[in-house]
């Protein structure tokens, strides 16, 4: 049993931790409202625009990216690359084409690690090699970052700053898994179904044995073109986010 006086001093101490001015009281959750509301990371942009970020990640591929180039094109499409570092180094031709029709390349680290499992000098390192790699081929200086595996924390979050770059992950309704090769039309119907202005779609150009990204895309571009949506970068989106006020009126 609490005597007396410690009874008293625990009773203080929950008080003062519940005080307007506490620590406690005070003590935000880090989840996504917290991070994308400091603009830490952002999944997709409030807009009015008819407008959606395709973003192919894990390239340059000697197979896939030609053919997804050839689909944009046709479609007057533009996208971002979220590439890793040692496949530019392997095909920068391919990534001197994405640049040179207008797309966007962003920097989706060197070596494709699992980020939360590497030391801060590790992040750092698998961040600045891509980026010098990018700038070194395409004389291209990145402006977004995509972790490998959407993986973030304030660490992360830290490094990205320091390297001037903005964390881009996706909309969470449009997130394909093209990678694991579900079939054409599950992908087809992910992204048609769920459709909004300012979408950030994720899918890959690079798909180990599978061609089934190109083959939605067939399907996928002319049906959301006829719809009135118009493909644009991720850093395009970006400057047509909506202001708070007309945020308000895009979700009433």
């Amino acid at each position: 049993m609490l005597k007396p006086k410690l009874f008293l001093l625990l009773i203080l101490s929950v008080a003062v931790a519940h005080l307007p001015g506490s620590a406690e009281a005070h003590a935000v959750p880090k989840n996504r409202a917290y991070y994308e509301s400091r603009g830490d990371i952002v999944w997709e942009v409030p807009t009015q625009d008819k407008f959606i970020a395709l973003t192919f990640d894990d390239g340059p591929d000697a197979k896939l990216t030609p053919q997804i180039l050839e689909l944009l094109e046709k479609y007057d499409a533009k996208a971002t690359f979220f590439v890793v570092g040692e496949r530019v180094k392997r095909y920068p031709e391919l990534v001197k084409k994405e640049l040179a029709a207008g797309h966007e390349v962003g920097n989706h680290s060197f070596r494709h690690p699992p980020f939360d499992q590497l030391s801060h000098s590790s992040i750092k390192d698998e961040l600045e090699q891509t980026q010098q790699v990018i700038f070194q081929t395409t004389g291209h200086k990145a402006v977004l970052f995509r972790p490998p595996g959407g993986v973030y924390n304030d660490n992360i979050i830290q490094l990205t700053k320091q390297n001037n770059l903005q964390l881009i992950l996706w909309s969470w309704h449009q997130d394909t898994k093209d990678w694991a090769a579900p079939g054409v039309n599950k992908i087809v119907r992910k992204v048609l179904d769920n459709a909004h202005n300012g979408d950030i779609v994720l899918m890959h150009d690079f798909v180990y044995h599978s061609s089934q990204t190109p083959e939605a895309l067939k399907i996928i571009l002319p049906e959301l073109k006829k719809r009135g949506f118009s493909f644009v970068t991720v850093s395009e989106l970006l400057s047509h986010k909506a202001s708070p006020k007309q945020h308000i009126e895009v979700n009433h």
